[in-house]
Formats: structure tokens, C-alpha cells, sequence
């Protein structure tokens, strides 16, 4: 693992600037187990764009569950199968999780509703919740389930202020992330908030999924004194979400058209300042 670290960080470091950046303020021992459960997070995450159509992405996917599920593979011949495999090996992580993980992300190769906020719930829980779990048993195991239902809230709270982000590629493709049922509640359909065809309700339904982000980002940081000192780190890059939170909702239906991702210097700051105080 420790003979790709230096490639899989400068991988990441294009791929998931933040969680290169988080990764970087994490003790140095720790940084390349770090970087592959990152890198791997970004590898499946953009499968969509590196592909023509969701039946190649699948294949994808299930080359990456079989080598996690598959004991005897080594990846040889591929850094980050390689790294990651190492990862999973050294720290004894869950293969389940991983799988689970692969699943949820099949979610992103095609252009399904999410139907309510306990679907959506259930895929951050699987994606972003679940890193953060990862990254805690890497970090200090012994104390990575005190804060498991931190990083489950925090986990939500990440998805949604990165689906807020993203709202603008996410529309011109035609998925939408926001559940069908706070479209409903606000006087939209899936077609309406493609077309941007009504600004108000658009503003009110992106200002009730940020709101909905809030919620979960408030649950988290009401129980951030279950996170062992040691697991921090891998709650740094839930620095970033009320900034992000806070941007989407003074832009309301403006988001459409101009971006809210925090410049890099900012971003940086944020979480350099989270990991000295340990809070996010």
C-alpha cells in the first residue's frame, strides 16, 4: 500500500481536492490507508462521467465488488485495487460496507427519482456516512463506534451540501437528487425543476433540502463529544457543509446559474481550523 500512497494521493489530489486536504491533516501513518478509502470513494463516484451509458458503469462496478469481494485478489497491476485491498487488509475492514457502498452508487448511473428523505437518507448513509465510519476504524477502531451516529447525521448533511453543489450538472444530465416528495411539497415535479421553469418554487425547495441538511449537520455536532480526538480527521471535511448550506439558501433558484462552491483558499481554511479546534 505504502508503494502507491504517493500516486494515490496525487490522484486524489485531482479527484476529491477536500479529502485530499483532510487526508493531508490527518497523522502522517494513517494518510495512505486514508487516500485509497478516499481515492476510492472518488473512483466510483465518477464513473458516470467516464463512461457512455449506465450498463458500462455497472460493469464498473461489479469489477470493483468482485476484486473487494474476491480474498485471493491482489490487484496487481492497478495502485489504487492494490492500496485499497491493502487498506481493507491491514485495518480489517467490513467487505460489506464496501459492497454496500458499490450498491448505492448504482443509483448515479441512471436517472431515477429519489423518491423521499429516507431513501435519500439511505444512499448517504451507505456512501458518505459509510467513509466516515471507514475512515474512523482506520484511524483508532477502538473508539470508531462511539461516534458512529455522528457520522451517520454528518454523513447526510456532507450529501446534501455536495447534491446542492452539483444541482447545475446534476439537471443538465436529468437525474434529481432532491426527493420527489419535498418537490411535491413546494409545487414542483422532476420535468418543472429540470425545465427551471418556476424560480420561486425552486427557491423554496432548494431552501427546504438545505434546511433538511442543517437538521442532520445539527444532530451531528449535538453529539461531536462522542468523537475520540484520535478519529477527528475523519470528520474534517464536515467543515465545509454549513458554508455550503448557508450559500444555497441566500441563492435560492440563483443557483441555477451561479455556482456556490467556496474557493479553494476558504475551503482550506475550514477545515485546517476544524481540525485545530476539533469541531466542525
Amino acid at each position: 500500500m505504502h508503494d502507491n500512497s504517493a500516486q494515490i494521493l496525487a490522484d486524489l489530489r485531482d479527484t476529491d481536492r477536500d479529502r485530499y486536504l483532510a487526508c493531508l491533516l490527518a497523522p502522517a501513518d494513517k494518510q495512505p490507508a486514508l487516500a485509497a478509502l478516499y481515492a476510492f470513494n472518488a473512483e466510483i463516484a465518477r464513473i458516470r462521467d467516464l463512461v457512455h451509458g449506465p450498463i458500462p458503469g455497472e460493469i464498473r462496478m461489479q469489477w470493483w465488488r468482485d476484486l473487494i469481494g474476491n480474498d485471493a485478489s491482489t490487484g496487481e497491476g492497478h495502485p489504487l485495487a492494490e492500496a485499497l485491498l491493502g487498506c481493507i487488509r491491514m485495518h480489517r475492514l467490513p467487505v460489506s460496507v464496501f459492497e454496500n457502498m458499490i450498491d448505492a452508487r448504482i443509483f448515479d448511473l441512471y436517472d431515477d427519482p429519489m423518491e423521499d428523505r429516507s431513501a435519500l437518507e439511505g444512499y448517504a448513509g451507505e456512501t458518505a456516512s459509510a467513509l466516515i465510519q471507514l475512515s474512523s476504524l482506520v484511524l483508532d477502531p477502538d473508539n470508531a463506534a462511539k461516534s458512529a451516529e455522528v457520522a451517520g447525521h454528518g454523513g447526510v448533511a456532507q450529501t446534501v451540501a455536495g447534491l446542492l453543489m452539483l444541482l447545475p450538472l446534476h439537471l443538465r444530465r436529468g437525474q434529481v437528487y432532491l426527493p420527489a416528495e419535498l418537490l411535491r411539497a413546494t409545487g414542483l415535479d422532476r420535468e418543472t425543476l429540470i425545465a427551471g421553469e418556476d424560480s420561486a418554487a425552486i427557491g423554496q425547495a432548494i431552501r427546504a433540502f438545505a434546511g433538511f441538511g442543517r437538521d442532520h449537520l445539527a444532530k451531528a455536532r449535538a453529539q461531536m463529544a462522542a468523537i475520540a480526538p484520535s478519529n477527528f480527521p475523519a470528520f474534517i471535511p464536515l467543515a465545509l457543509v454549513e458554508p455550503i448550506l448557508n450559500r444555497a439558501e441566500a441563492a435560492g433558484a440563483g443557483l441555477l446559474q451561479k455556482p456556490i462552491r467556496p474557493a479553494q483558499w476558504q475551503r482550506q481554511w475550514w477545515m485546517w481550523r476544524a481540525a485545530r479546534r476539533r469541531r466542525f
